[in-house]
């Protein structure tokens, strides 16, 4: 799973979703997209079943991109804890989007493989998208 190598900081707060995403707004490598249009936070499991998902029905056939990076540590308290005594330990890692965001990017196969194979990518994902190509986005 992806997860970053090493952090400045260990524990980070928990920050604002607001805006638009302005960076990784727009189709860089591959000729089909999947564009967040709301925002969230997308865990590494959740990036991962969605890559395992497309690779398998593409049958390993054409190229998939991850456009994001899980890099903001998510802390939990255990269970049965009182209040006080500080900040939980880091229990798993997230990509914050923004409405705009560019999730995965995919060529090398047709338009019907490409949103049947990301429409199963959606399924894994906690926010809404919309599947773009290339020719239909504005330069």
């Amino acid at each position: 799973m992806l997860a970053p190598k090493r952090v400045k900081h260990r524990k980070v707060h928990t920050g604002k979703m607001r805006g638009l995403a302005y960076r990784g707004s727009k189709l860089s490598f591959g000729e089909y997209g999947l564009q967040c249009t709301e925002c969230g936070w997308i865990t590494a499991r959740q990036i991962e079943a969605s890559r395992i998902a497309m690779t398998r029905f593409i049958k390993r056939g054409g190229k998939v991109w991850i456009r994001i990076f899980p890099q903001k540590p998510i802390t939990k308290k255990p269970a049965e804890t009182r209040m006080g005594s500080g900040k939980g330990n880091p229990e798993y890692w997230v990509a914050v989007v923004k409405p705009g965001t560019i999730l995965f990017e995919m060529e090398g196969v047709t338009l019907d493989v490409a949103q049947a194979a990301m429409k199963l990518a959606v399924h894994k994902l906690p926010v809404k998208t919309k599947f773009i190509q290339r020719s239909t986005q504005l330069s």
